[in-house]
């Protein structure tokens, strides 16, 4: 392979990794920020949750998925408070996110358990389950 023709693959490699790149990135919606956050797979332990609250004076908010719908569906909540899912239908659900501000909402699929997210900035933030995209939310931060 001479020098030209490797350059010219070299060229053509790093083209279509930036391509995809910008197709990776600008899925989404209109919003063009996302919100920082943590997740957890488990509720927080009595401990933990007592320490949260006092250093940060955080509120928690539980949503149910069960019969097919999350309850209640919309939520308000203030900077810093955490939403907890809590699963315990026959089926198997998840939480994710739709367009760009709610890209961390983003769970595993469940049968039991709960799954929490800590929102750090304001703004409305939509949700469904992935495998069952009929069962819509949203958490308002405030």
């Amino acid at each position: 392979m001479s020098m030209v023709s490797c350059a010219r693959s070299t060229r053509v490699v790093a083209g279509f990794t930036f391509a995809a790149l910008l197709l990776l990135t600008g899925c989404g919606s209109d919003k063009s920020t996302t919100a920082p956050a943590t997740t957890t797979k488990a509720a927080p332990s009595a401990t933990s949750s007592a320490s949260a609250s006092a250093d940060k004076k955080s509120a928690a908010v539980t949503v149910d998925v069960d019969d097919m719908k999350f309850s209640p569906a919309d939520v308000t909540i203030k900077v810093g408070d955490t939403v907890t899912w809590k699963f315990s239908d026959k089926v198997p659900h998840t939480v994710q996110g739709i367009g760009d501000r709610a890209m961390g909402i983003n769970s595993p699929i469940f049968d039991k358990g709960e799954w929490s997210y800590t929102f750090t900035a304001p703004g409305n933030y939509r949700y469904l389950c992935s495998l069952h995209p009929q069962m819509r939310g949203s958490v308002t931060v405030e």
